[in-house]
C-alpha cells in the first residue's frame, strides 16, 4: 500500500517495480503507491500425493474476478470528466477514463474515491467506527498496473495451493491475511490511504513457508525448496523499504498467513495413509505438528487480540518501536521518506 499520493487525494506515485521472480505485489496507498509482488508456488510437491489431493480451482479465479468487477465499480463512481481534470482516454471511456498521469502514474481513480469506497484510512478506523476498512480496502486498487500485477500474482501463487488444500483453507488464509496486514499498516502508517492485496498475497507466501515446515517429512528436496521460498520472502520484503511501498501490511499479511499455515496446510505424516485399514499404528500427525499447530493458534489469537485493541485505542506504534519504520522505507541519498 502507499501512503502519499492517494491518500489526500493528491498525486499518486509509481508502485515500486517487481523482479523477475514475480513477488507477491505490494500495497497501494491512497497518498503514496505502495507496490506489491506475488510470491511463487511451491514446485516440491511429490506428484503422486499432489494428485491424490488435488482439488478443483474455482475459489482464485472468482476472487479475481471480484478484484477486476470492484475497479470498474470504482471506476465508474470515480467519474474522472466530471471534475474537469485532462482524464486519460476521455474521448473513449468517459466516466470510465482514468486520472491524469500526474495525479495517478498506476492509471487508476483518484485517491478522494478509493478513501470513499473503502480504502484503508487510519482515522476512520480508530476514530470513525469504520473497521469494516480494514478488509475491504484489500479488495480495492489503485490503478491497472496495480491491478494486474496483484491479479497475476494471485493466479501464480493461489491456484496450485488451492488444487492442494482446497478453496476454504486457502481462502481463509487470503482473507484473514489481508486483515493482518491491514492492522499493522494502521499502527505504524499514520497518514494516507492504502488499498491492495499485499497483505493476503504475503499471507498465502508465509502459508507455503510453514507448510513447508509442518509437513517437512512427505516432501523431496526439503532444502532446496526451503531455500527457494526464503530467497523470494527476502527479496519480495526488502523490495518493501523503498519509499511508498507499506512494507507493513507485507509483514504482517506474511506473519498472519505463516501462523496459520501451521493450523490450516497441515498434512498426516509420511506413510500415515500407507498403513492397512483398521491397523493403523502410527499416529496421524507427528508431535512436532501437533506443537506447532497449538503454539500457532495462541499466538494468532494473542496477536491479533492485542494488535486490535491497540488499533482502536489509537496506539502509535512508532511510539513503542524507534527504528521500526525503516522496516517500510529506508533513506537515502536518492529519496527520502515520508512521515
Amino acid at each position: 500500500m502507499s501512503n502519499a499520493d492517494v491518500e489526500g487525494g493528491g498525486q499518486a506515485r509509481a508502485a515500486a517495480p517487481t523482479t523477475g521472480i514475480k513477488p507477491p505485489p505490494g500495497r497501494y496507498n491512497s497518498s503514496n503507491v505502495e507496490g506489491q509482488h506475488a510470491p511463487v508456488s511451491p514446485f516440491y510437491y511429490d506428484h503422486a500425493e499432489q494428485h491424490e489431493r488435488r482439488h478443483h480451482t474455482w475459489l482464485v479465479p472468482l476472487v479475481v474476478l471480484a478484484n477486476v468487477a470492484m475497479f470498474i465499480v470504482v471506476m465508474y463512481y470515480n467519474d474522472c470528466p466530471r471534475n474537469g481534470a485532462d482524464c486519460i482516454g476521455r474521448s473513449v471511456l468517459r466516466r470510465f477514463s482514468f486520472q491524469p498521469l500526474k495525479e495517478n502514474p498506476l492509471v487508476g481513480p483518484s485517491a478522494a474515491t478509493l478513501e470513499k469506497y473503502g480504502g484503508l484510512d487510519r482515522y476512520k478506523v480508530v476514530h470513525g467506527n469504520e473497521a469494516w476498512r480494514l478488509e475491504t480496502s484489500t479488495w480495492l486498487h489503485a490503478g491497472l498496473i496495480h491491478l494486474g500485477a496483484n491479479m497475476i500474482s494471485l493466479i501464480f501463487v493461489g491456484v496450485r495451493l488451492e488444487q492442494q488444500f482446497g478453496f476454504w483453507k486457502v481462502g481463509l488464509v487470503y482473507l484473514i491475511s489481508g486483515v493482518g496486514g491491514s492492522v499493522l499498516s494502521v499502527l505504524f502508517i499514520r497518514n494516507g490511504v492504502s488499498v491492495g492485496a499485499s497483505g493476503a498475497l504475503f499471507g498465502l507466501l508465509g502459508a507455503m513457508l510453514s507448510e513447508l515446515i509442518t509437513n517437512w517429512t512427505i516432501y523431496s528436496n526439503r532444502i532446496a525448496a526451503m531455500a527457494n521460498l526464503l530467497i523470494i520472502a527476502a527479496i519480495n520484503l526488502a523490495i518493501g523499504i523503498l519509499p511508498h511501498v507499506d512494507n507493513f501490511a507485507h509483514i504482517g499479511g506474511f506473519v498472519t498467513g505463516f501462523l496459520l499455515g501451521f493450523v490450516l496446510l497441515i498434512q498426516p505424516r509420511f506413510g500415515w495413509s500407507a498403513q492397512p485399514f483398521g491397523a493403523k499404528t502410527k499416529s496421524k500427525y507427528t508431535a512436532c505438528q501437533i506443537v506447532l499447530l497449538v503454539l500457532a493458534v495462541i499466538l494468532t489469537i494473542a496477536a491479533f487480540a492485542v494488535g486490535l485493541l491497540m488499533v482502536f485505542r489509537g496506539v502509535n506504534g512508532n511510539d513503542h518501536c524507534s527504528w521500526c519504520h525503516y522496516l517500510s522505507c529506508v533513506p537515502t541519498s536518492s529519496w527520502k521518506c515520508d512521515n
